[in-house]
């Protein structure tokens, strides 16, 4: 997949092209839909696909520090996009004067005179424009003025739950990590560098690997949680924790693993942290003894619930 950077890059060489447009935070399966229809319909077209997304959500523009934290860092959705057969991927930089870009001007400089889209798939839920006043019903408009097709995917639901960013964040804020996964179509992971800890799991006979993420990613509601820990070795059984160690006084939140079966120093490299279920709540204790006790159930727990170090399919993105 070729990704252009910028709206200055414009025009794309193809001739005609399929065009998708969206934020597509965490690539879920609404997205999936929509880009997978759009791949579909440019191929059996003769043409190239191109998906169209956003640098950063557009509330860092609109109201900054209001942002919803992300599902996916850039290089991962670029991954995911890649991963669904996507031909080219256009980043545009999302600033304040290109919130202002009008839903015509949108529609005839970058889908028209950019990307000279013959058909335009979005969700059914799409809006562009200055404001987001442009919905599906003014690209069809747009369309048939300007000489593109366009058409919206229907919503996905799974569980009597609409599949979107929005809903996969809210599941995840309250520590659900098995809905995520069926709206996901895989399990919900973060990844970053193994960064410096305070070395109390250490001391108490537990070492943990604490992730250095992105400022911009999302973590689940506090707590323990059963999962993967995959570095560039292989992958090791984890028990995850994400919290504030409250029994050590209340520090910023962050996500330290331990390694199950694992001894070595980490500190430095690239991991990728899979959630797969949820052990326990984060809690207050009044001992280390009490502690160390939670700890080793938590580990049992873990041990129990992800037994062999596979992955589950398909990963769209994942080797």
């Amino acid at each position: 997949m070729e990704v252009v950077r910028g709206i200055d890059s414009l025009p794309l060489a193809a001739d005609r092209a399929g065009v998708t447009i969206g934020f597509f935070d965490g690539v879920h399966r609404g997205h999936q839909a929509v880009i997978g229809r759009t791949v579909a319909l440019a191929a059996g077209l003769g043409l190239p696909s191109v998906a169209v997304t956003f640098d950063r959500h557009p509330r860092e523009v609109f109201a900054p520090g209001t942002e919803p934290r992300q599902l996916t860092s850039p290089g991962r959705k670029e991954e995911l996009i890649a991963a669904l057969g996507v031909d080219a991927l256009l980043v545009l930089e999302f600033t304040e004067g290109f919130s202002r870009i009008t839903a015509d001007e949108f529609a005839k400089s970058v889908l028209v005179e950019g990307l000279h889209a013959e058909h335009v798939v979005v969700g059914e839920n799409f809006t562009f424009g200055y404001k987001g006043l442009g919905t599906v019903a003014t690209l069809g408009e747009l369309g048939h003025t300007l000489g593109f097709l366009a058409e919206g995917v229907p919503l996905l639901e799974i569980e009597g739950r609409v599949v979107s960013s929005t809903a996969i964040r809210q599941a995840l804020a309250d520590g659900d990590v098995a809905w995520p996964r069926l709206a996901l179509g895989r399990r919900y992971a973060v990844e970053g560098r193994v960064g410096e800890g305070a070395g109390r799991g250490a001391s108490l006979g537990w070492p943990t690997a604490n992730l250095d993420l992105p400022p911009k990613m999302l973590l689940p509601g506090k707590g323990v949680y059963a999962g993967l820990a995959t570095l560039a070795r292989g992958s090791r059984v984890a028990a995850i924790n994400v919290g504030t160690n409250p029994t050590f006084g209340v520090e910023p939140l962050h996500l330290e693993a331990f390694l199950l079966d694992f001894d070595g120093d980490i500190r430095g490299e690239h991991m990728r942290v899979e959630f797969w279920e949820r052990v326990s709540n984060e809690e207050r204790f009044d001992s280390i003894d009490a502690l160390t006790r939670k700890i080793e159930d938590d580990v049992r727990r873990t041990r129990e619930i992800v037994s062999v170090p596979e992955r589950d399919s398909p990963d769209p993105g994942t080797a």
